[in-house]
């Protein structure tokens, strides 16, 4: 309504008015961005100084796509510092992260690939299926490399930052901003310089297949080394771009691009206009180097626990009437037949499903355990007045001292068993989806468990100080109708 008042106005000469539009077509990808465009976002930061050259909501929540792969090269870059993956390392391929969706490079099951071209294959192919080989290698599945992708975020000051994958493939959990982005394009260059460069790679060949990088400005815009494209419907077209020029360095961020061609225009257009207004010469801001109090690889992935043997197999779900009834829905889940379960974008396990749906929780404990009720009716009367509130807390035996060492000791909230691992895995995935912040930094972990030859899988979350803080988070999944028991283990 301004404008069109403007245009009107007899007092405003129309020359005045054009350069505003220019700029407001410009900005949203040919359309106003507040009106039209309700994905766009961007920012320029000087390099030198730290200085915000411009901004546009910038730290308004989006989408990243691909760009998450950031992220997941960074944890990769940080174990390659740490000793604990070099270049010529082999990460294998699992069956779920083979069937990813495109963009990919076709990894087959059961194969492997050096971290390297997984490297070169993030950077150029943005490829899913290799994202999820590095997140299963690294982190034990996804869900454990989402959080420690988490925990380097919130080291490194993104606070508006989630992830819950490592590829950036649709889930309503996954946000970032551009501002966020601005600071992990800035961790990357000033923690590893020497790995950075990898951003700079045009092309790469890999089994006689050869893949352009989809970042068009590498080779076309003067001073471009990077680093990152990315695209979903939900998101639009995200670019973050480094550009070092003239004694000029500048990071900035477009994300909502229409079109990759109209995001790639207004990129060129920010570094037009806004190199030549950073600062020359030496650096003033502080360098950005995170500790992101990483774990041994051990105990970054999703640990399992020695098997335990338990009588009774006891699963809890609503709607159950009674011993007979929770014994044989246990039995029965455990003969589903079940596939593979990938992050938030693939089906879930079916069991997983109905018992994330369940308003109570499925508790499997030792026969040895404190306060366990040895006889099975026994238990089951236990674990109703559990349920009823008129029990305390089940208390499970000490960890042995591995298992201490490895963050799994101490209180944790159990939100399922079932009769795979993948599936206790998409619990754990769907919870920390669900809850966001408030499960960032806790540990997740499966555990198996044995009853005459039937396994199960625990999917737990550890790193509760305390009962009352497990109890807490316990109530808080259950507003959000996830069955939780608070449990020590």
């Amino acid at each position: 309504m301004t404008r069109r008042f403007a245009l009107r106005s007899p007092k405003i000469a129309p020359f005045l008015l054009v350069p505003a539009f220019v700029l407001a077509v410009s900005i949203a990808g040919f359309v106003s961005p507040a009106a039209a465009n309700a994905k766009y976002a961007a920012v320029v930061v000087d390099g030198n100084s730290g200085r915000t050259l411009f901004a546009r909501n910038a730290d308004a929540q989006r989408y990243p796509a691909s760009l998450t792969k950031m992220m997941t090269l960074y944890v990769v870059f940080e174990e390659m510092d740490a000793g604990r993956l070099k270049l010529d390392s082999r990460l294998s391929v699992s069956a779920n992260a083979a069937k990813q969706s495109p963009s990919k490079l076709g990894l087959r099951a059961g194969s492997s690939i050096s971290v390297e071209d997984a490297i070169k294959g993030l950077v150029t192919k943005s490829a899913n299926d290799v994202a999820v080989v590095v997140a299963e290698n690294i982190g034990g599945s996804v869900a454990g490399f989402a959080g420690r992708m988490n925990r380097a975020a919130r080291a490194l000051g993104m606070n508006q930052t989630t992830f819950r994958n490592p590829h950036g493939l649709p889930n309503s959990g996954q946000v970032t901003t551009a501002n966020d982005l601005v600071r992990l394009a800035r961790g990357l260059q000033d923690r590893f310089p020497g790995y950075y460069k990898y951003f700079e790679t045009r092309s790469f060949t890999y089994r006689g297949a050869r893949y352009g990088n989809h970042n068009r400005l590498l080779g076309s815009v003067k001073g471009v080394d990077g680093i990152k494209t990315g695209y979903i419907r939900a998101s639009g077209f995200n670019l973050v771009t480094n550009v070092r020029r003239d004694g000029r360095h500048i990071i900035a961020v477009v994300m909502g691009g229409k079109t990759a061609a109209s995001r790639d225009a207004h990129m060129r257009e920010l570094i037009a206009k806004y190199l030549p207004e950073a600062s020359r010469g030496d650096r003033t801001a502080p360098l950005l180097i995170a500790d992101t109090g990483a774990l041994p690889v051990a105990e970054a992935r999703i640990p399992r626990a020695r098997p335990e043997t338990e009588t009774p197999s006891v699963l809890a779900y609503a709607g159950a009437e009674g011993p007979r009834d929770i014994v044989s829905a246990a039995m029965a889940e455990a003969a589903i037949p079940q596939g593979d379960v990938s992050g938030a974008a693939e089906p879930m396990d079916p069991v997983a499903e109905r018992i994330s749906a369940a308003t109570e929780v499925a508790e499997l404990a030792s026969d040895d355990a404190p306060g366990q009720a040895a006889d099975p009716i026994a238990r089951l009367t236990q674990l109703a007045r559990l349920r009823a509130g008129k029990a305390d807390i089940i208390a499970e035996g000490p960890a042995a001292g591995e298992e201490a060492a490895s963050g799994q000791a101490g209180w944790h909230i159990q939100i399922g068993a079932v009769p795979t691992e993948q599936g206790a895995e998409a619990l754990i995935e769907k919870a920390q989806a669900s809850m966001g912040e408030a499960l960032a930094s806790r540990f997740p972990l499966t555990q198996e468990i044995e009853h005459k030859g039937t396994k199960l899988y625990r999917a737990r979350f550890a790193g509760f100080t305390d009962k009352a803080e497990a109890r807490a988070a316990c109530d808080r999944l259950k507003k959000k109708s996830f069955a939780c028991l608070a449990v020590l283990n």
